[in-house]
């Protein structure tokens, strides 16, 4: 049986005893994460975990985490401007570690997009976000990877299920395309010009 992952999402969302829990957030990109940000901060406290050893070039994966600082100070200056019930956004900054992707994929380099090379890329992001929520004592951690409709949704909750049993934190089921989620991150990007990038990041999906 297929699960809704948005569905599920919904459903802790509404329970009040979650409300003001602790998030680790992987994001991959600020547009990305604009929606998530918007969707989420009134009810988790949460941290914004950029990590992201996929994107081949150093210059774009610094304009790519300035970007997300940016957008996480919009957000968080927008909540003081305004009576809003919103958590402070916080943002921590992962390892550039271009290599580990690399030897991760060895091998799969003329895989196609969406592939097994993917998987593995969300599950060196996914490891990692992990680890380091369980460091930080979050009750829960997630990507915002689940947003992009080029992205198997499916498969990163399944990954995002498998690695939380591993590292015994909980992890946050999402399937951020839903209720218009994607077209929404679009609106943000236009609204706060977040520069919008035409790949994902590895040297494959560029080519």
């Amino acid at each position: 049986m297929n699960r809704n992952y948005s569905r599920e999402l919904d459903a802790i969302l509404g329970t009040p005893e979650n409300k003001g829990k602790k998030l680790f957030l992987h994001s991959c990109c600020a547009p990305c994460s604009s929606y998530v940000l918007e969707y989420l901060r009134n009810f988790f406290r949460i941290t914004v975990f950029y990590y992201n050893p996929n994107i081949t070039q150093e210059a774009e994966y610094r304009h790519r985490v300035e970007e997300q600082k940016r957008l996480i100070q919009i957000f968080n200056d927008k909540a003081i401007r305004e009576p809003e019930e919103a958590y402070p956004i916080h943002v921590v900054e992962g390892d550039y570690q271009k290599q580990l992707f690399f030897d991760a994929v060895k091998g799969l380099e003329g895989c196609p997009e969406g592939g097994e090379r993917c998987f593995i890329c969300y599950e060196i992001r996914l490891l990692e976000t992990a680890r380091r929520a369980k460091e930080a004592g979050a009750d829960y951690f997630t990507t915002t990877l689940t947003i992009s409709p080029l992205k198997n949704a499916s498969k990163i909750n399944e990954i995002g299920d498998r690695i939380g049993g591993m590292a015994d934190i909980a992890f946050l089921p999402s399937d951020f395309k839903k209720k218009n989620g994607y077209k929404r991150s679009v609106e943000l990007s236009k609204e706060y010009d977040l520069y919008r990038q035409d790949y994902c990041g590895c040297v494959f999906s560029r080519r």
